[in-house]
């Protein structure tokens, strides 16, 4: 019987959509990024969901943000999203929390099977980071969107492969002194713009819904945003989270919906060598060119003052 889930079905099969019912994702802020890898989960069938946001939504969110409208403006927006997902009725079960990410040592990360940062704060983002890999639970991290146009610059690599973000640039030389060695995160290759400085900005005239705990006059800068780079990093990180928990490979497929054999063949193989070591997952390169090709940022710094700051999504 059609249902809706039966497009998808078409894509990915029934055992995967199966899968995909059993599984249980933690999203980590909700807004332009985030908002949107919520939207793309639940639709696609994800079981259970978990919210961690402690924001409000503003009338300046409507620009980019998918939960935000003018009936949802002061409302919080793990509110929004459970009763959007409820309404939509496309997913089983959706636990919304507003603790403040900057504190996931509260939260049970090992009951997760995936892990989404969608935050915008350096200290928020490496605890999320650094105790999803403690437990062994895959994460993948958003850079930033803010001022850029262009979504199609949007692409998915290893964190020490990034460059021209500055938010990405902070990551790498944090992350690098706590010993991360890998990290998937979505990233634009576009240089950010530098935003006009105007008069009618909310670093000056905040208009953010009572109770909103980091008010804009609070920030450090306010950057511009967009309709469409930063839901588009939202739906290419939940497209990178369907097809790893669903273990999903286009190759399989010949005409008339059989598998090949060949490709099984060769997909077997590189999962062995990932269980070795040999190439990691997401990428073709070898351990040894892995490490020569982060040696050229080796010597890289940060300003430390950097890492205290804030980088919309």
């Amino acid at each position: 019987m059609l249902n809706q889930y039966s497009r998808l079905e078409f894509v990915l099969g029934p055992d995967a959509l199966a899968t995909l019912r059993t599984k249980r994702v933690a999203i980590f802020g909700i807004g332009g990024v985030g908002g949107s890898v919520v939207e793309a989960l639940a639709r696609c069938g994800v079981g259970t969901m978990d919210l961690i946001d402690d924001d409000k939504i503003c009338l300046t969110n409507i620009n980019r943000q998918v939960l935000a409208t003018r009936r949802t403006v002061g409302k919080y927006k793990v509110d929004v999203a459970e009763e959007r997902i409820h309404e939509e009725r496309v997913a089983e079960e959706l636990a919304a929390a507003g603790q403040e990410a900057a504190v996931p040592d509260m939260l049970d990360f090992a009951r997760w099977d995936y892990v989404v940062d969608a935050i915008d704060t350096v200290t928020g983002k490496l605890g999320i980071i650094l105790e999803a890999q403690r437990v062994g639970v895959p994460v993948i991290s958003c850079m930033g969107c803010g001022n850029r146009l262009d979504p199609t610059k949007l692409t998915v690599c290893d964190i020490y492969e990034t460059k021209t973000d500055p938010l990405a640039r902070v990551m790498r030389y944090e992350l690098r002194k706590r010993g991360v060695k890998h990290l998937t995160v979505v990233y634009s290759t576009e240089p950010a713009i530098r935003p006009m400085d105007v008069d009618n900005s909310c670093l000056y005239h905040c208009i953010c819904p009572p109770g909103t705990t980091r008010r804009c006059t609070e920030r450090r800068d306010i950057p511009g945003s967009t309709a469409f780079v930063p839901p588009a990093a939202g739906m290419i990180a939940a497209s990178v989270i369907v097809r790893e928990l669903t273990d999903f490979d286009p190759g399989d497929r010949v005409k008339g919906g059989q598998k090949n054999p060949k490709n099984q063949k060769i997909r077997d193989n590189q999962k062995r060598q990932r269980r070795s070591g040999i190439i990691r997952k997401g990428s073709g390169r070898s351990r040894e060119s892995s490490r020569r090709g982060g040696r050229a940022e080796k010597e890289e710094k940060a300003d430390p003052a950097d890492s205290k700051g804030v980088y919309w999504q």
